[in-house]
């Protein structure tokens, strides 16, 4: 009400913000005709020449109006995508260094090429920050082109070993592996030279944690923070923002403790809600949802004195003795590891034995990653697989912190004037809503209630039957791998034909992706397929013919046209 009563006074500030951009892309609408007119060896010179003007001491903002002209052409004529009028204003809202809130399937992929390519002309490199790997490599996968028609070099980061994990764009180069065709490997260095770089929040993090503890700084492979763009901005930057990169160093060999602590916590009782909120546990011990924390209730505390005094470890009769100080971090580890963490919710164990992280925000295993502090080891012994060596901390920084580090920072997302106030006291960043390109259409409708979880799965089951049946394509999101494997047990179970996307089928997603927008699809997803993530409404032809012709055996290198 408020927030009406001042627009209707003073007008609304978007709109004022707006309006500064509009003449600039009238200016670039202006340049169109002429561009289009010209050959792709004139448009390459173009780009040759706006480097070298720069280079002379031009400032990016007075290239900026030829600049986005021409990565609109490149587009037009490499990918068959023309920039809307508001993609320019998006594109210029980053230049700036500011945030752009731009609406689902606005195409903010498409909106970054214009300032990378603009700030890629200093040669400082210019870098783009996804949520996961995927969106890394398929974006420069889908924008690649555009780059390497106007002369830029363009590569990628991903999370498997350093030196396999990186790629330049090269419209020549055939994998065999079709999800990376025409990404070459090179060196993680070679990846950061390039002009643009595409990588994950992560990546970019611990590549910097690693050059910082090279002993040859010819073996660096950052070459400095100049320009970056984070997509979806409010989940690295501000949901993310404390969490801290670690690299760690293996230490001694794992204590038997481990072991010990979880057979001994495992017969432990929760309490009560009702008796937590009363201030008199009923059980033994209490677990705040919010921060994992774990406490032992007196009966909790008597119960786990008796069965480690059976053991024969404990010194003395008291358990939070000064003696027995140095056991109390494998007590709490197990109790931490049995009641808050959840196996195929906050973690996987695989074929191989191994506890993998499922990241909380994206839903995606994180492989080589290990909780700190003997937390992980204490995740195995309750898993009863082999309890790997324990942790020293060698690097850490949180993400708040490395991003604070780039010159110009710029970000994207759909949802970003709820966190206005963080963006601004912390990272100094302006938010623009952007307008749409057509108006909004979709229909958003009330949440719904129910007395029971079985009533909700219940309904939801019976919605799906019915969209399904009208040959709607439907995308169900879950908030864990286990809660994905249930709905998918009641689908079986109605006969209803499905696909599931969660971190246990990451290596299928792409052709689940791909056929998930087809008519009467049924996808059930967690929040892997929430962020950045286009489904293609009647589906993926091509993406669908390709899985097609690899599931019958067929190299499809070999099928490329020549």
């Amino acid at each position: 009400m408020v927030k009406k009563l001042i627009k209707s006074i003073f007008g609304d500030p978007n709109e004022g913000k707006l309006k500064r951009y509009r003449q600039k892309v009238e200016e670039i609408n202006a340049l169109e005709p002429q561009l289009q007119k010209e050959s792709d060896e004139q448009l390459r010179q173009r780009s040759l020449k706006l480097r070298e003007k720069h280079q002379a001491g031009t400032p990016l903002d007075d290239l900026l109006v030829e600049a986005f002209a021409l990565v609109r052409e490149a587009s037009r004529r490499t990918i068959g995508l023309r920039h809307f009028d508001v993609q320019l204003i998006g594109g210029m809202v980053l230049h700036e260094g500011n945030i752009a809130e731009m609406r689902t399937g606005e195409g903010k992929t498409l909106v970054a090429t214009l300032p990378l390519y603009l700030n890629s002309l200093t040669g400082r490199g210019s870098h783009l920050v996804t949520p996961n790997d995927y969106l890394s490599k398929v974006g420069l996968q889908q924008m690649g082109p555009i780059y390497h028609f106007l002369g830029v070099s363009s590569g990628v980061i991903q999370s498997s070993a350093q030196q396999r994990g990186s790629f330049l764009y090269d419209p020549d180069f055939h994998s065999n592996d079709e999800r990376y065709e025409n990404l070459r490997p090179v060196t993680r260095k070679d990846a950061y030279n390039a002009d643009v770089t595409y990588g994950t929040n992560n990546e970019f993090g611990f590549d910097y944690l690693r050059d910082h503890m090279v002993r040859d700084l010819r073996e660096k492979v950052q070459r400095g923070h100049y320009f970056g763009i984070v997509d979806e901005v409010d989940n690295i930057l501000i949901d993310e923002a404390r969490t801290p990169l670690i690299i760690s160093g293996t230490a001694s060999a794992p204590s038997d403790l481990y072991q010990l602590f979880a057979k001994i916590v495992k017969p432990l009782k929760p309490s009560s809600d009702a008796s937590v909120e009363n201030e008199e546990p009923d059980g033994d011990y209490v677990l705040d949802q919010r921060t994992k924390g774990v406490y032992l209730t007196e009966q909790g505390v008597e119960k786990v004195e008796r069965a480690f005094k059976t053991s024969g470890r404990m010194v003395g009769d008291n358990l939070y003795s000064p003696d027995n100080a140095d056991v109390i971090p494998y007590l709490d580890n197990a109790l931490r590891a049995n009641v808050a963490y959840e196996i195929d919710r906050d973690y996987i164990v695989d074929e191989g034995g191994q506890v993998v992280i499922v990241d909380e925000f994206t839903g995606r295993l994180m492989h080589g990653r290990r909780f700190s502090e003997g937390l992980h080891q204490a995740i195995e012994a309750k898993e009863n697989v082999e309890v790997q060596r324990e942790n020293v901390t060698l690097g850490t920084i949180t993400f708040q912190n490395y991003f604070r580090m780039y010159e110009k920072l710029a970000g994207m997302t759909g949802t970003a004037m709820t966190s206005l106030a963080e963006f601004r006291q912390i990272y100094n960043l302006d938010v623009v809503a952007i307008p749409t390109h057509r108006p909004v259409i979709r229909e958003d409708n009330q949440d719904v209630i129910y007395m029971t979880e079985a009533a909700k799965f219940n309904a939801v089951v019976e919605d799906i039957r019915e969209r399904q049946q009208q040959g709607q394509p439907i995308l169900v999101g879950t908030v864990a791998i286990e809660t994905s494997e249930h709905l998918s047990k009641l689908l079986k179970k109605a006969g209803i034909e499905h696909t599931v996307l969660n971190a246990k089928q990451h290596f299928r997603e792409a052709n689940i992706i791909a056929q998930a927008g087809r008519p009467g699809a049924v996808t059930i997803a967690t929040n892997m397929a929430g962020r950045g993530v286009d489904i293609l409404l009647g589906g993926n032809p091509e993406g669908m013919a390709r899985a097609d012709l690899q599931s019958q055996g067929l190299d499809l290198t070999q099928l490329e046209p020549e």
